[in-house]
Formats: C-alpha cells, sequence, structure tokens
C-alpha cells in the first residue's frame, strides 16, 4: 500500500481552478504492465478552470471527452463550466444519483439541493455513504456503463469528475481499473489520495451555490475517504460475479471490455 501510495502522489495535475486533479497512469496491473498515462484523469469541480488550465488539459493531457457525474441541478445552478464550450471537446452529462424530484430550492439565499439532509454528494434518505456507493451502482447501472464506454471508445484523454471528486468520480474510476486489472490495493491508495487535498476541496465547495449550504457546520472528517465505503463497492461486484459481469447485465460487451483494456493498459 506504501509503494502504491507514494506512486499515486506522482500523478497530480496542478491546476489553478481544481484542486483534486490527478492522471491515472501508472497504475501496477495484475500480470505485470501499467496504466497509460493520458488515457484517464479524475477531478473534482471544473467550473473555476482558467485559461491556463484549458491549455494543460487539452494540449498537454490531450482531454478529448469529459464526463460530467453530477446532477441536472447542480449543473444548473452551478452553471456552464468552460470545457463545456470547447468545440474539440465532448462532454457526456450523466448523473449517478436520482435526477427524479432533483430540484435545487432557494430559501433565505441558501441554494438547498435535493441531498440537502444528508452526507455531500448524497440524497437525504440515505443515512452513511457505504450504503450511497453501492446505490449508484444499483439504481444507475446505466450512467456507471455509459461513463465507461466513453473511456473505452475516446480518441484522447477522459476526464471524469463530479463535485468533490471523490464518491461519484471514485466509484467510476475504481470499477474502469479493476475492469483491466489494475491491483485493488493501488486503486483503494488512489481513492484515498482525495484526503490529502480534502482542505482545499472544502474551501473551494464552500464558496459555490450549489455545495456552500451543504458543507456549513458539518464536522471536516465526515467528509473524509473511507476505505469502507469502496470495499463495499468491490464486495457488491463481485457478488455479481465480477465488474465486467456486473456490467454485461447492463449493455456492457466483450467488445466494450477489449476497448476499455486497450485503452489504459500500456
Amino acid at each position: 500500500m506504501t509503494s502504491s501510495l507514494e506512486q499515486a502522489r506522482d500523478r497530480w495535475i496542478e491546476l489553478e481552478g481544481a484542486v483534486n486533479v490527478r492522471d491515472l497512469g501508472g497504475l501496477p496491473v495484475r500480470g505485470g504492465g501499467v496504466t497509460r498515462s493520458q488515457r484517464l484523469v479524475r477531478a473534482d469541480n471544473l467550473q473555476d478552470l482558467t485559461e491556463a488550465d484549458l491549455r494543460v488539459l487539452r494540449d498537454v493531457v490531450g482531454v478529448r471527452d469529459v464526463v460530467d457525474l453530477r446532477t441536472t441541478s447542480e449543473r444548473q445552478v452551478e452553471g456552464p463550466a468552460p470545457l463545456d464550450d470547447l468545440p474539440d471537446i465532448a462532454v457526456l452529462h450523466c448523473s449517478l444519483l436520482p435526477e427524479e424530484g432533483d430540484r435545487a430550492r432557494e430559501i433565505d439565499g441558501d441554494v438547498l439541493m435535493p441531498w440537502q439532509a444528508g452526507p455531500d454528494e448524497v440524497p437525504a434518505p440515505r443515512a452513511a455513504t457505504r450504503g450511497v456507493y453501492v446505490s449508484y451502482l444499483r439504481d444507475r447501472p446505466g450512467s456507471v456503463a455509459a461513463a465507461l464506454r466513453t473511456v473505452a471508445r475516446s480518441e484522447g484523454a477522459v476526464i471524469v469528475h463530479c463535485a468533490a471528486g471523490k464518491d461519484r468520480t471514485g466509484v467510476v474510476v475504481a470499477l474502469a481499473l479493476d475492469l483491466v486489472g489494475v491491483d485493488r490495493d493501488a486503486i483503494m491508495a488512489d481513492y484515498l489520495l482525495t484526503s490529502e487535498r480534502l482542505d482545499a476541496i472544502i474551501g473551494r465547495l464552500t464558496n459555490t451555490r450549489a455545495y456552500s449550504s451543504n458543507l456549513r457546520d458539518r464536522p471536516r472528517d465526515s467528509h473524509l475517504p473511507k476505505a469502507e465505503g469502496m470495499e463495499d463497492v468491490f464486495r457488491y461486484v463481485d457478488d455479481h460475479g465480477g465488474t465486467e459481469r456486473w456490467l454485461g447485465a447492463h449493455g456492457w460487451g466483450a467488445r466494450d471490455s477489449g476497448a476499455l483494456r486497450e485503452r489504459l493498459r500500456a
């Protein structure tokens, strides 16, 4: 785990307008080899990207596709992101949270999102992050498959993001890496690495309309990535025969798997 964590720290992409961005290349694959760099990138909210950031992502990293896992209400409250306006970059919106009843409300100047009574990035009825991670798979499997298919079919790098770049993004990229055979200790180390940017993430989201009231007065540690949540994800797919077989029940095919492995494995 220590060596995986050290390798993960070398993959940060430093930007002015986002704080939790890293390349998922260089991760060890079971049986030998590593994942390719500049193919899959994970990130937090991309609303504040600067012109310099756009040049890094488009011209240096080679981003050609964006997978936005946020809900419709999040996108409406936050407004268009800079990458949305670039003609050579395609943006796929595929929420991992229920869209039915997805309406933001404004009360006394605060914007209240549908999950306001629950943990960050979680609809109100859910009591704990662990159950929510599995709910992404159980309730929105089509969105998961669509996100992974974009990674498999892109002609450049794909950046997957949500708000914090921790929960929804963490689950999708974990399944992508698991499907191509990345060691699960390395997947877990990458997921937990977000804790090193937690204060910066909270600082960013606290200054946004969509997330500020949800973060107010909540203890810092409640936002930390927790290994048990990702362990539940792996346990869930394993109970369904593994990641590839679980995806296969939701429209994913052998060609998709082959394309993803070709894209991500060196």
